[in-house]
């Protein structure tokens, strides 16, 4: 089995990937639209941006109109899971558990997030 390869986005690019794995495929002005509806960013910042992207080959760029369209090519999952894992390590110790006690502490969970939390571990602990 292959090694994964390591996702080394900013933060910028996690936003526009975020954008670009909810919508899917889009033009820089389709982005920036969506990225300017939360932040103050110029149009010439998301286009450099989006470029950086496909240097480090983080979305593609359909080039075979005048108008680029710009696709997510890393996994989600595989990008939250590094990214949460990078956490843990540096922020936790290494402990996932002070991350899960941390996030549940800071934040007002609702019963179903709590019941559906409970199920997952229900199922993770059957598995062992």
């Amino acid at each position: 089995m292959a090694q994964q390869e390591t996702i080394k986005a900013t933060e910028a690019e996690l936003e526009i990937l975020n954008i670009l794995w909810a919508r899917g495929p889009a033009t820089v002005r389709e982005v920036h639209e969506k990225l300017s509806l939360t932040k103050d960013t110029g149009y010439t910042t998301t286009l450099k941006v989006m470029q950086n992207m496909l240097e480090k080959k983080l979305v593609s760029r359909n080039a075979n109109s005048k108008i680029h369209v710009y696709t997510a090519i890393v996994d989600k999952e595989q990008a939250q899971g590094q990214m949460v894992q990078k956490m843990i390590d540096s922020m936790f110790n290494g402990s996932a558990m002070q991350l899960v006690m941390q996030a549940l502490g800071n934040h007002k969970t609702t019963k179903k997030e709590l019941d559906q939390i409970k199920e997952y571990l229900e199922q993770k602990k059957s598995k062992k």
